[in-house]
């Protein structure tokens, strides 16, 4: 397993012409094991790449902890079959831990295996909070400028990312992942070791919108959520009930906002005038 996040592999490529012998960057996948205080937790395919940022990230978007101070101490182990991210927690917050313990197997793309009820996979969001406001030109260029910053994706064309933004400084993290839920949950471990407030900032991704990933930004309490691909209809009400201005179908000429649009100041001209009208949106 390289520890690049991708091996080369050597294959035959026919592009219309004579076959020809050629090597391509292939995106790594292993069996990630997150266990509390002994006791598996859960079992992900992803990258093994800044495993300890996931291993947080995940713990905090999926309601295990509150914060990174309730993390003694993090091992990385890798073995025959995968590798294990053995976590130990504070006292108090293991025993909370023991009375909801669930065993989650996830392939990727399934962000909600494991739900022992109905009732969990409708959990009512957690509210954000935040007056920050948005200019909508500056949220287009921080998509844009994304791209550039994804370093494995680049090299194998086959992994998700997820990058907080803010208008004063820029994509402050980014993490990449052949799953989308992996990739949100390693920027939320990012930015907790590295300080990051995220009450005035844009989680970015390159990937659809469901359900999960509202959930998870509701949970790292960032206002915007902007992707560049479509949500699902849940994911529009979970974002609506959260108070997160989402943003999807992002492309070089523009985005669709659906929830939440007050956040985004938009420039002047007549179209605008009449949004301005008819929803009440500020106008730059």
């Amino acid at each position: 397993m390289s520890a690049l996040g991708f091996e080369e592999f050597a294959n035959l490529q026919w592009r219309g012409a004579v076959p020809t012998r050629s090597l391509r960057p292939v995106a790594e996948e292993s069996a990630i094991a997150l266990t509390y205080n002994g006791s598996t937790y859960a079992v992900m395919m992803a990258t093994p790449g800044d495993l300890g940022d996931f291993a947080v990230g995940f713990s905090v978007t999926e309601g295990v902890i509150e914060g990174i101070d309730e993390v003694q101490n993090i091992d990385i182990i890798e073995t025959e079959l995968g590798i294990e991210v053995r976590m130990w927690l504070v006292e108090s917050r293991a025993e909370r831990l023991v009375a909801r313990r669930r065993a989650t197997v996830g392939p990727v793309g399934c962000g909600l295996c494991g739900m022992e009820s109905l009732e969990q996979t409708q959990r009512p969001p957690r509210p954000v909070k935040s007056h920050a406001t948005f200019d909508a030109r500056e949220l287009l260029h921080a998509m844009c400028a994304l791209g550039p910053q994804q370093q494995l994706n680049r090299r194998t064309r086959s992994v998700h990312a997820a990058a907080f933004w803010r208008p004063s400084s820029g994509i402050a993290a980014v993490r990449e992942d052949v799953g989308r839920h992996n990739a949100l949950d390693k920027l939320a471990g990012a930015m907790l070791a590295g300080s990051i407030s995220a009450c005035d900032g844009a989680v970015l991704l390159t990937s659809r919108v469901s359900v999960e990933m509202v959930q998870k930004t509701a949970m790292m309490a960032v206002p915007v959520l902007m992707a560049m691909s479509a949500p699902t209809a849940l994911a529009i009400r979970t974002a609506d009930a959260a108070g997160i201005t989402l943003i999807a179908v992002a492309r070089h000429d523009g985005y669709e906002v659906f929830t939440h649009p007050d956040r985004i100041t938009f420039p002047v001209g007549a179209a605008h005038c009449a949004l301005q009208h008819d929803y009440g949106l500020p106008i730059a």
